[in-house]
């Protein structure tokens, strides 16, 4: 696959901007990998890197300040959209997110969202479902000690950049 150009999708707030800062560091019919500055600085978070999985609805993100320190890994649920002759690909959030933080602490996030984008009419019914479903699927791969196979892309590369 040649390099996407990559876009973020949001539903709430609705938004959807270029990710023009983001550097593709590998790109193939599994998986996009990128490093990434925060888009709005923050004291915290300064910068990371992301790893879309393309055919699980699912987009991890470590999370680092200023000092390479982990803040957490961010787990966003997602759709693709590819577009091949534009060559985009639009990641579209699902709303609801996991958090692992680096004391293995698991926090699930933004369920709520999802129940008022479909009151809203902003989502659709199949969307809340795979949402949930995904949701269901990726907590099976950290409660049963898995999770280090969505990190290791990112581990391989941060780790080599150090």
């Amino acid at each position: 696959m040649e390099h996407p150009v990559l876009y973020r999708k949001r539903i709430i707030p609705e938004e959807c901007i270029r990710l023009r800062d983001d550097i593709i560091l590998d790109c193939n019919e599994d998986y996009i990998l990128t490093s990434w500055n925060a888009l709005k600085p923050r004291k915290d978070l300064h910068h990371g890197y992301s790893c879309y999985f393309l055919k699980d609805g699912i987009k991890v993100s470590k999370f680092c300040a200023d000092d390479r320190s982990l803040l957490c890994w961010y787990c966003d649920i997602v759709e693709y959209d590819y577009d091949p002759i534009a060559n985009t690909m639009t990641v579209v959030d699902l709303l609801a997110d996991v958090v692992i933080y680096p004391d293995g602490f698991v926090k699930v996030m933004d369920l709520d969202e999802l129940v008022t984008a479909l009151e809203a009419g902003l989502i659709t019914e199949d969307a809340l479902k795979l949402s949930l479903l995904t949701v269901n699927r990726l907590l099976e791969i950290i409660y049963s000690g898995n999770f280090a196979t969505l990190q290791k892309y990112i581990n391989e590369i941060s780790g080599a950049l150090i």
